[in-house]
This record gives C-alpha cells, structure tokens and sequence, in this order.
C-alpha cells in the first residue's frame, strides 16, 4: 500500500511537470508510471521472499525518494533544452532516461544482496579483504591515467563512455571492515589511562585506528581535492568507534583531530580556503567563487514556503543543480514544505536503520546497522548543510535524489544490508525447548538407533 502511494506521488509530479510545460500530461506519463509500478514490485517481492521480516517502511520512503530524484532530473533537462534553444545552442541529452536506467540497475543489484547475502555475519569473515578493497577504491581516482577530474575534484575512474565514483561503493566496503574491526577489540579499545574532567581517555597505544583513519581522509582531501568524501568517511569511523566503545572520549579526540586539520587545510590548500571564504560571504563574489551557492539562496527564497510549483520556477539558473545542488532546485518549485518532507523522508530511513541497530541480536549487526544509518545521516547533512549555507560547501551527492550512477546503486546496496539486519533482528527467536520436550526427543532418537543397529 504505501509502494501504490509513493508510486502515485511520483507520477503525479511526473505529469504536473508536463503541464506547467506544455500544458498537457505528456504522453509519456503511462509508460513511465508502469515501470515504476513494475520496478518496486520486483523490489518488493525479493523482500518478501527473502527477508519477509524486514522493516517495512524503509523501502517505500526509498521509492518516493527516487521517484522524486527522476522527476526533478527531468523537470531540468527540460528547463536546459528550453534554455539552449532560446540562445541558439545545441540542445543537450536528456539525464532522466539514465537516471531511470541507473535506478533499474540499483534495484536489480538490491535485490541480488538480499538473494545472495542470507546472513550479514558471513561479511565480518571477510572483513580485511573489504578493507583491502575498499582503500584501493579509495585512493583508485588519485592514480595517474586512472582518475579523471570533474569540476575541480579528482573522484571518478572512466570506463569506456561512463565515469564511476569508486568511494560509493569504497564507503560500505569500509563500513563493513570497521564493524568487523571495532566488535572484535572494543574491549581493549574501551580501557582508560586516566580521568580527567570526568572523561576517561583512552591509553596512547590505542590511538592507532583514529590516527590512521584521520591520515587517510587527510589524504583524501590532499590528492583527491575532496572534502566531503574526506569529512564523510573520517565521521563515519568516529561515530562507529563511539557507539562500539561508550567512550565519549574518542568522540572529543576525533573533533578535535578535525578541527585540527581543517584549520591547517584552510592555510594550506587554496580549495579549502575559497570553500571556506565563499561559506562565509558568499556575497563577496557573488559573481564568481560565490555565484553557485548565491543563486540557490535566492532560489530557495523565490520558492518560500509552498514553491513555485513543479515546472514553474527556474532552477537552471543554479549550476549543477542536478547533482550537488538538487536541494535548490526542490526548494525553489516545491518550497519549504517540500525540502522539510524529503529531509523527514530521510529521518525515517534513518530512524527506522537505529531501530534496526537497537533490534539486531549480534554485535556486528548491531554496530553494521548503525553505521550505514549514521553515513546516509551525515551525508545528507553535510549536503544539505552546504547549500543552505549552514556548513562550508562539500561535493557529496544527495542519495536517490542527485544525478548520477554510482549513488544510486551503493545506496540501494546500503539499503539491502539494512534490510538483511532488519530482518534478522525482527525474526521471532527460536521458541525453547522444554525438558520433558528435550528427554522426550532425545529418548526417541535412541530407540530409532537401536532398532536400526538390531
């Protein structure tokens, strides 16, 4: 029922795009609804038949998330051809239709995790080759000849006519080996050297695994010129190693080790710096450094509190409006309302993956399960921070919402991992065995081998 609402939602807004345009739903519209319906009813089916205990919230919200992503990526191919024509350039390709194809991919590859993956303690036996795999895929763009850079940032690897964003997939991979890593010493990792001000600080030989996770995001930000990936995986590790270990202490070290290294990034890298400079006054240059987050600010407040309306407003003006600056482009034509009911869409995912972590039975789930909903958390404020202007600019994607590939199919592999936990920890327990029950069966057995040794 709530998949026949989001998919009712999202052809809705498919077709109210055709008519603020054109003035009538566009003939599209049915074929479009219909691969929709199909494409989540297959979703739907793999998790009824292999995790029929899984939460059943998590997917619709998903589904209307992605839904929306394909309605806003069309609504502005339509505003960039419109836009092209009117000066006498080129028409460029539609996005939408790839999109579609990119979210077919992720759900086929969702469903393949739920089929091939029955039991998510088999990832902690391979949780060093994931982290092998996972460091490769990081620092794979930073190679010479390998890597290609897209606006300023050196995340992507070509394969033929695509590009591919190795940290998504980098980023679960990691996930998984950090889950692994922090069960099996937590506690060592949760003895003290001493107290002070109230907080128990962990022993120096233990500060290890922070250190290298610190070096290794800096040398994300240094090579790869990336800050959000650099943010998003340092948090990621922290936040793990806090709910592991109880320790507000390693929470204190690794803000502090940020601060720390984001002061010195600021001195150092010129990238940062203008990050930083436009985050502060984006005014200042509203016409060069500052013009991309300036124009999402007046987007956003032409749009007010209930929009323009879908294809009413002008959220082209904003460049790369359909990757990292989606969000302007949804405040601007469904307003206020609609940022805050895609952000709650966002918190239940969030909030339904913690009760997932409070449900699951073992500690590796438990603490797997909170990882991928604090990574989804964290990368949709650290995006959405940036463009309202509440944190510096970063380059991560929107998940389901943002134009491009490699999102969509390692969200839809976060997703799947979330649901394999969940049903594991809502699966009723194993009814016990009685001692008359246990003697009874124990005693049957008996005679049967007997009988059969006479």
């Amino acid at each position: 029922m709530l998949l026949c609402f989001a998919t009712g939602l999202v052809v809705l807004g498919y077709a109210s795009v055709g008519i603020a345009q054109d003035g009538a739903i566009p003939a599209s519209t049915l074929a479009y609804a219909a691969g929709f319906a199909v494409l989540y009813s297959l979703a739907h089916l793999g998790v009824r038949r292999f995790a029929p205990y899984a939460d059943p919230l998590i997917l619709p919200c998903v589904a209307l998330l992605n839904g929306l992503g394909v309605v806003v990526v069309r609504r502005l191919d339509l505003a960039v051809a419109e836009g092209a024509r009117q000066a006498g350039r080129r028409v460029p390709g539609a996005d939408a239709p790839m999109q579609m194809l990119w979210t077919t991919v992720g759900v086929i590859v969702f469903v393949a995790v739920l089929v091939l993956l029955r039991d998510h303690t088999r990832l902690g036996r391979y949780a060093y080759t994931c982290a092998a795999a996972g460091l490769v895929l990081l620092m794979l763009p930073a190679l010479p000849g390998v890597g290609t850079t897209i606006n300023g940032a050196r995340l992507w690897v070509r394969v033929g006519p695509l590009t591919v964003q190795p940290s998504e997939i980098a980023k679960i991979l990691l996930m998984v080996f950090f889950a692994s890593y922090l069960v099996s010493q937590r506690d060592v990792l949760s003895l003290a050297s001493r107290r002070v001000v109230g907080i128990d600080l962990p022993r120096v030989r233990d500060l290890g695994p922070v250190l290298i996770a610190w070096l290794a995001s800096i040398a994300v930000l240094v090579r790869e010129k990336d800050l959000g990936s650099s943010l998003l995986f340092f948090g990621i590790f922290v936040v793990m190693l806090y709910i592991a270990t109880e320790r507000t202490s390693w929470l204190l070290i690794g803000v502090g080790l940020f601060g720390f290294s984001s002061f010195v990034a600021y001195h150092l890298f010129g990238h940062v710096a203008r990050r930083v400079d436009t985050w502060l006054d984006p005014f200042a240059d509203s016409s060069g450094g500052g013009f991309q987050l300036v124009q999402a600010l007046f987007g956003m407040g032409t749009g007010g509190i209930f929009g323009t309306g879908l294809g009413e407003g002008s959220p082209n003006t904003v460049p790369f409006a359909k990757t990292d600056f989606i969000v302007a482009a949804i405040g601007e034509e469904l307003g206020l309302v609609g940022v805050m009911a895609v952000l709650a869409l966002f918190g239940i995912i969030v909030q339904r993956g913690l009760r997932t972590s409070l449900s699951c039975r073992d500690s590796f789930g438990k603490l797997l399960a909170a990882g991928l909903s604090f990574a989804l958390a964290l990368q949709v404020f650290v995006i959405v921070g940036g463009v309202t202007g509440l944190i510096p600019l970063t380059g991560v994607t929107l998940p389901w919402l943002s134009y491009g590939g490699s999102s969509i199919v390692s969200n839809y592999v976060l997703i799947a991992l979330l649901l394999r936990i969940s049903d594991s920890g809502r699966r009723p327990a194993p009814a016990p065995v009685s001692p008359a029950t246990a003697r009874a069966s124990l005693s049957e057995a008996h005679t049967t081998v007997v009988r059969r040794t006479l």
